[in-house]
């Protein structure tokens, strides 16, 4: 006999549990729209923490880009079919205010969009530009600009976070800069990692443990910046109280990922999102979607066994290749739940330049849905495949996410004009049945 499959209806169905799907959810429940949202885990355990607006533009004469919102105004007047230049300038603004102040909320706080972009610290003790970062590591890019004598820590058994390379990598902008490396408490044995020390510094003990290590070795240092392990939940209050304890600022710099200002979002989300209202089914994959002239239908089975949700409205937030949105056969790149019509190149031949560094990039890392302005996906004639689906994040063609550096502007960006389609449906919808 079949198990019987329960049903949840809602305004709203998120596919994907990255950056833009979690987006979508935030966005969808501000504005009082039932939401589901289901997916696997997605990518966030890879981020830095930054929020990158856009930081590059390789046809520029500098192509770091220290003002995001005239590169995107770049890519409006060239017209650009870039995400970003497809949404207006107040939308982008608000789309990550509403986006920071969500993060607050739930305990991890962000510097708000400014004019400019932030000059952040890299694992590898490399810069790059972001518009928003978490506040434990604003201190590391203040004190960057301001050449502020500081000292880097890591310790002993870490791995994928090295105080010399970083220090090594940063002498000739950073003169006043020391490092050492110091034995983590009660981990003195062995590789550590770094979930298992930020959730230690939960513990008040283990922060007093640290802080009294890191006052000792401090000397004339005016800044600490140590490995971005400062708790997987309030962060904000194990670097204050850190920074107390020290007497001098601290602040993170992100390591290799996974890392953990990824794992924090994560469970930010999953814990914050559901006490807002969101229906949450994670690490689960849709096996089926019907568009019906009803409704659309998604299909799929957790541990509580077969689901249906039943919506008016679904965003596709699936990712790219590493999280399963687009998968590459021999002949062509598809897109696996709806086979949904990809902007790729003619051939395989052109997905590859021949040297991997070129500087125009790869075609494969353009391809993608095509999307009208309203982000619904559209077929091989340019028409939307349905007026109640829409679609945001990386999935979308012609952004390079990587060499941008936006994976985190087009995610927020596009996921906020998809929930406003979204809303617009769902008034026509009403208005509708009121006739």
């Amino acid at each position: 006999m079949a198990e019987k499959a329960r049903h949840i209806t809602v305004g709203l169905a998120v596919i994907g549990s990255g950056l833009a799907g979690c987006a979508a959810s935030v966005f969808a429940l501000n504005q009082g729209i039932a939401t589901a949202q289901t997916g696997n885990t997605g990518a966030i355990a890879y981020t830095t923490g930054y929020l990158d607006l856009l930081g590059h533009d390789a046809d520029a004469v500098s192509p770091l880009l220290s003002n995001p919102w005239t590169g995107i105004e770049t890519l409006r007047a060239t017209g650009s079919r870039h995400p970003l230049a497809r949404v207006s300038e107040a939308d982008t603004r608000q789309a990550f205010t509403e986006f920071v102040g969500f993060l607050a909320e739930g305990g991890i706080s962000y510097t708000a969009p400014g004019l400019r972009n932030f000059t952040a610290l890299t694992p590898a003790g490399t810069t790059k530009p972001t518009l928003c970062m978490p506040v434990t590591m604003q201190g590391g890019a203040e004190a960057l600009e301001r050449k502020t004598p500081c000292l880097i820590v890591d310790f002993k058994g870490l791995r994928g976070f090295s105080a010399r390379q970083i220090g090594a990598n940063l002498q000739d902008h950073w003169p006043v800069l020391r490092t050492e490396r110091l034995i983590f408490p009660g981990m003195d044995h062995g590789e550590i990692y770094p979930e298992v020390m930020a959730r230690s510094l939960e513990v008040p003990a283990t922060r007093e443990r640290l802080a009294a290590m890191l006052k000792e070795k401090a000397g004339h240092a005016e800044a600490i910046g140590m490995p971005a392990i400062m708790g997987v939940h309030r962060p904000d209050e194990v670097m204050e109280e850190l920074t107390q304890l020290v007497g001098r600022q601290v602040f993170e710099i992100p390591t290799m990922p996974p890392a953990v200002p990824g794992t924090r979002l994560r469970e930010m989300f999953q814990e914050l999102l559901p006490k807002k209202g969101l229906t949450l089914i994670p690490q689960q994959k849709i096996s089926c979607v019907e568009l019906t002239e009803e409704e659309i239908i998604l299909r799929l089975t957790d541990v509580c066994g077969p689901a249906v949700i039943h919506a008016q409205t679904a965003i596709v937030a699936t990712g790219r290749f590493l999280s399963g949105g687009l998968k590459a056969r021999r002949d062509r790149i598809v897109e696996p739940l709806l086979d949904l019509f990809i902007s790729q190149p003619d051939s395989r031949e052109e997905w590859y330049r021949h040297d991997y560094f070129d500087k125009q990039g790869h075609g494969v890392n353009l391809c993608g849905l095509e999307v009208d302005d309203s982000f619904r996906p559209l077929d091989a004639a340019g028409k939307p495949v349905d007026p109640r689906l829409f679609a945001a994040g990386v999935i979308l063609a012609h952004q390079d996410w990587i060499r941008g550096r936006c994976g985190a502007g087009v995610a927020i960006a596009s996921a906020y004009k998809a929930v406003q389609g979204v809303a617009q449906v769902m008034r026509q919808q009403r208005s509708g049945r009121k006739r």
